[in-house]
């Protein structure tokens, strides 16, 4: 309250210096001090307050309501779509697996690998096999591609050192670790180019992996039975037998690239067509609300922006002081910048979509990430419309104050947090599955401080080495106490506490800085009339001189 008393001294002196002149008796410039006050309450009453002030509808409230429906439903839809995409590329990826690996399972625990060089052997032919009588033996509707009327031809590669003569007996070796890579191609059994598959030998000591390479497609049939025409699908199968680490196990992994594209003939019986017209114009309705809605809210910042300058250069006329940077913040309305942030996702998403729709791009997950993150923070600016009341406001104000002690609070808990994220990799890592590259170590941290899967990171902490099972037991002993029971605590009292201090000066309805001190003095209710006004100056008089002359 040390600011606020100079402020209502200087508004109860009866006399006050004004350039070189003074006056004395009635202040000739308390209509532009209270013109000026008047406009600033203005500003900062809610849509419901304004529109009893002026009458004048609340268009941003309402277009931010009608936004939020479209755009939720516009999120629904394609997030349907796109899940049915993700589904039909993982069930194929698993069907390859099943088709191309011998004595592959669904419950496979870990990597499939192989052990013996025969068992490499028969993967590799029975691979070839499966590959030239595939369409004798899928349910699915895969088929060889065509390159100039010609079916592309499988081919494995094998990549070896260029020397390697290892003998682990004598406890010698001589490498020359430059890497050389052979391929031979397989036909399939249509093709006319196919020929009888020649034996090929394998040199073990030099091998680091078989790569087979293989092109099908395919065609998404289940989109049709949602109103959407399907898409073809170029799976690029990269079939890895990864032998670099030499240690007698030859992991066998599987990897799909997708390509989605445009049929090139099709006919849906039906109006697909025009239901996916129907979509589009939809998305279209998506970018104008969300376009509008930017170019209000860009209007509405520029606004709060001008009006902040205005009132740093009237408060030092008047009262010879420096507005402070949080009075100045005040103006920059941060609900409206992350509606500008939403709308500028939404319209970047809906363009996507567009061409997603329209065959011509096929990134899904960018589109999802754009249109997820947007519809997130739209769902997030409705919290400034329940600020309008008052049991919801005090939420905000506890967020919006607590924010900056907690940013700075995670910064130095971070650096303790780091310290055991490097340490647990470094020492556990060869140990622990959970610990084995630090994307894991962060992951597996976070989950203990949450209280998940505690007794499951003790158990599986390997003992076949005494100390490093030792030194386990005081890691996590030691990460546990400390996050659990006094960083969490720490965090929750600091939130506590700006609940505390936000109820007590809303209680006592006390005024914490010259901004809200300097609105606080005008009286005049939303209803009194004396809002309605058509003209608002663009700047208000900040030179004696030229006010009073």
């Amino acid at each position: 309250m040390e600011e606020s008393e100079p402020l209502l001294a200087a508004a109860a002196q009866p006399r006050r210096v004004i350039g070189h002149a003074a006056w004395s008796g009635p202040f000739p410039e308390s209509t532009v001090v209270e013109d000026f006050r008047r406009r600033l309450k203005y500003y900062f009453m809610n849509p419901c307050q304004k529109y009893r002030a002026r009458g004048r509808k609340p268009w941003k409230l309402m277009l931010q309501i009608l936004k939020i429906a479209i755009i939720t439903v516009q999120l629904v839809s394609f997030g349907l779509s796109n899940e049915m995409m993700v589904t039909f590329k993982e069930e194929n990826l698993m069907t390859f697996r099943h088709l191309f690996l011998k004595g592959y399972k669904d419950n496979w625990q870990g990597s499939h690998a192989i052990y013996s060089q025969a068992d490499l052997y028969d993967h590799i032919y029975y691979l070839i096999s499966r590959y030239s009588h595939l369409q004798n033996l899928t349910v699915g509707n895969l088929a060889y591609e065509r390159v100039g009327g010609t079916f592309t031809p499988l081919t494995v590669c094998k990549v070896l050192y260029r020397k390697s003569n290892v003998d682990p007996g004598n406890d010698t070796f001589d490498i020359d670790p430059h890497v050389e890579k052979d391929c031979v191609s397989i036909y399939s059994a249509s093709s006319e180019k196919n020929k009888t598959h020649t034996n090929f030998y394998l040199d073990f000591k030099r091998l680091l992996s078989v790569n087979v390479y293989l092109t099908l497609k395919t065609v998404n049939l289940q989109t049709v039975r949602h109103h959407e025409l399907p898409d073809c699908y170029d799976f690029h199968i990269t079939i890895i037998f990864d032998n670099r680490a030499h240690s007698g196990k030859i992991k066998v992994d599987v990897k799909n690239q997708v390509r989605i594209y445009e049929c090139r003939d099709w006919n849906v019986e039906g109006n697909s067509g025009k239901i996916d017209y129907l979509l589009v114009l939809f998305d279209a309705v998506v970018i104008v609300a969300c376009f509008t809605s930017l170019i209000l809210c860009s209007r509405s910042v520029i606004k709060g922006i001008q009006l902040q300058f205005e009132f740093s250069r009237f408060y030092h006329t008047f009262y010879n002081k420096v507005v402070s940077l949080s009075d100045r913040l005040e103006f920059v309305n941060g609900w409206y910048i992350l509606i500008i942030a939403s709308d500028v996702l939404t319209m970047a998403g809906s363009v996507m979509k567009i061409g997603i729709q329209t065959k011509f791009q096929s990134n899904y997950d960018i589109c999802s990430i754009l249109l997820g993150t947007a519809t997130m923070l739209s769902w997030v600016g409705v919290i400034r419309y329940l600020g309008f009341f008052k049991k919801y406001n005090i939420l905000i104000l506890t967020l919006r104050a607590a924010f900056p002690n907690v940013i700075r609070f995670c910064c130095c808990v971070a650096m303790i947090y780091l310290g055991y994220c490097f340490c647990g990799w470094i020492v556990l890592g060869p140990y622990h599955d959970k610990f084995r590259t630090m994307a894991k170590v962060t992951e597996c941290l976070f989950s203990l401080i949450n209280g998940d899967d505690m007794y499951a990171t003790f158990l599986k902490t390997r003992d076949n080495c005494y100390m490093v099972w030792l030194f386990s037991r005081l890691y996590l002993y030691s990460f546990i106490s400390l996050f659990i029971y006094m960083v969490l605590s720490l965090f929750i009292a600091l939130i506590t506490d700006t609940y505390e201090t936000i109820k007590h000066h809303q209680k006592d309805k006390e005024s914490v800085s010259q901004l809200h001190i300097f609105i606080a003095e005008c009286r005049d209710q939303p209803e009194s009339g004396k809002y309605q006004t058509d003209v608002e100056p663009s700047t208000c008089c900040v030179s004696p001189c030229g006010c009073y002359g």
